[in-house]
């Protein structure tokens, strides 16, 4: 379980029937019907052909994956949900399922820069942003280095600060190794990955980027301006006091701790049993929180 947790953490469709597809352009795929539009393609981002699937219609909301993870070992649950009342922008980010490795190491900051690129080619001028895990500490960086595009950040199982998680997780992730990786996410990204050699690829700079993570300076999130909330697990790797620590930090923010575990609350293709059901996500708690007035 231990190890289950820490890749769904760092190492790491809608499918529907008589649908009309018809390509826009060589790049993007739009499929239509009576209740949802669904578009799917690639972007040219700094150096990457970056991944992105849209879904819905109505106000914009960015959902970023975690490490060793796509789009739908993430989200997949949860997307039809958000979807009925916003256009929901899911990405993945370098190295991860669909999108390409550009040669260079994983860094938060460089993913942020990557997202605003993407969302600035798609002619999105402001969102929300819900990211889960890794996506979460580089929803961070977005807030940080890109404040202009951010309307309400969601932070789930996010992680600012090496002191965040138990002492005995810096240990792991300092032998990770491939074998020891969750089968669902290895399951996958072959299922989407045009190059499925590229899971050794994913994995090493995913595990790199841990073993070098450095902490988010109080004053970098003591600046975050954007309406925050913050969601946990009470079994999640990420700790309480951490969480509460962000919530001190950011001062337009809401904090809950949801039981269970790293990322239970969205149903998580790790987490995933056969009694899950829907009404566990919080999918109603986040959306009353978009929908919130600022204050």
């Amino acid at each position: 379980m231990k190890q289950t947790i820490i890749f769904a953490l760092t190492i790491f469709t809608l499918t529907s029937c008589n649908n009309k597809t018809e390509n826009t352009d060589k790049s993007m795929a739009t499929t239509t019907n009576d209740s949802l539009t669904f578009k799917n393609g690639y972007s040219e981002v700094n150096g990457l052909k970056m991944y992105f699937e849209i879904y819905g219609q109505g106000k914009p909301l960015v959902l970023i994956h975690g490490g060793g993870s796509t789009i739908q070992s993430n989200f997949e649950k949860v997307i039809p949900l958000f979807a009925k009342n916003r256009k929901v922008i899911a990405v993945e980010l370098q190295a991860h399922g669909r999108t390409n490795d550009r040669n260079a190491d994983l860094t938060f900051e460089q993913d942020a820069d990557d997202v605003a690129t993407l969302l600035k080619n798609l002619k999105i001028d402001k969102a929300d942003f819900f990211g889960f895990s890794n996506g979460g500490t580089t929803t961070l960086q977005i807030a940080i280095r890109h404040p202009e595009l951010v309307d309400k950040i969601i932070l789930g199982s996010a992680l600012a600060k090496r002191n965040g998680v138990p002492e005995w997780f810096w240990g792991f992730m300092s032998q990770a190794k491939l074998e020891n990786m969750p089968e669902q996410l290895k399951e996958g990204y072959k299922k989407v990955a045009a190059d499925t050699n590229g899971l050794q690829v994913m994995h090493d700079r995913d595990a790199k980027r841990m073993v070098n993570f450095k902490d988010i300076p109080d004053e970098q999130i003591k600046s975050i301006k954007a309406p925050t909330l913050i969601i946990i697990g009470d079994k999640d790797v990420i700790t309480p006091e951490h969480a509460i620590e962000l919530h001190r930090q950011i001062k337009n923010s809401d904090l809950a701790i949801i039981p269970g575990g790293h990322g239970q609350y969205i149903g998580e293709i790790t987490t995933i049993t056969p009694d899950t059901k829907e009404s566990e996500f919080v999918v109603p708690m986040i959306e009353k929180f978009l929908n919130k007035s600022k204050e």
